[in-house]
């Protein structure tokens, strides 16, 4: 398909779903069209790098969201990310870019982005090397990095903590304590220390538990945590 074509197509699906798009309005047109029907059509479209390079420059929210899903990791540049990520000017598309299965979190060089990135002084880089690496925590490859890796992470986030009462990682923290039980005790004492996350207003939002979710029957379970 081409850039007109993915167009029309998403303009035959406007208003399909929730409008995803939360931030500043007037710098993009916006045709409400959820991001799980999103998913499903950039499943259609498939992986296509110069299509995806045209659709993250136009001026259609949801298009911008589809280049970031059928972007082909192997042909993403590291200058690419580092220019991208300095564009993300909404919450979806700092999702979209480097969490839930993104082509981010697939690219050959990961590991590199996320130890420049979560070390930066720049939040939107700090956040997304985050999300990567519980993109990278999360995943079953076997080029996954060892033990040594993560529990180096779960040191930085413990020493943030400890240093501001920042709480970095919290998501990561969790991906990296479901992958063994080393990881997982390791974890558990820092999320301990952390107490619930609150990501909001305290009086209207649930917290993000790490604890709880670290102590589950079934994952116990299947790490061998008696």
């Amino acid at each position: 398909m081409n850039k007109k074509e993915v167009i029309e197509l998403l303009k035959s699906n406007a208003g399909s779903g929730k409008a995803i798009r939360s931030g500043p309005k007037g710098s993009v047109k916006n045709l409400g069209i959820g991001l799980t029907e999103l998913r499903k059509l950039a499943r259609k479209i498939g992986r296509d790098h110069a299509l995806a390079q045209e659709l993250w420059e136009s001026d259609v929210f949801e298009a911008r969201v589809l280049g970031l899903l059928i972007d082909d990791p192997k042909l993403i540049s590291r200058e690419q990310a580092e220019q991208q990520v300095d564009q993300l000017d909404e919450p979806t598309l700092k999702h979209v870019f480097c969490s839930c299965n993104s082509s981010l979190a697939k690219v050959p060089f990961i590991v590199e982005l996320i130890e420049d990135w979560t070390a930066s002084e720049n939040q939107t880089r700090r956040s997304c090397g985050y999300g990567l690496l519980s993109e990278l925590a999360s995943s079953k490859k076997k080029s996954v990095p060892g033990d040594d890796f993560f529990m180096k992470f779960i040191n930085k986030i413990e020493e943030i903590y400890r240093a501001s009462g920042d709480i970095e990682g919290g998501y990561a923290l969790l991906c990296i304590g479901k992958r063994n039980k080393k990881l997982n005790a390791a974890a558990l004492k820092v999320a301990k220390l952390i107490g619930p996350i609150y990501y909001g207003d305290e009086k209207n939002c649930e917290p993000f538990d790490v604890v709880a979710h670290l102590t589950k029957d079934h994952l116990k379970r299947r790490l061998g945590i008696q």
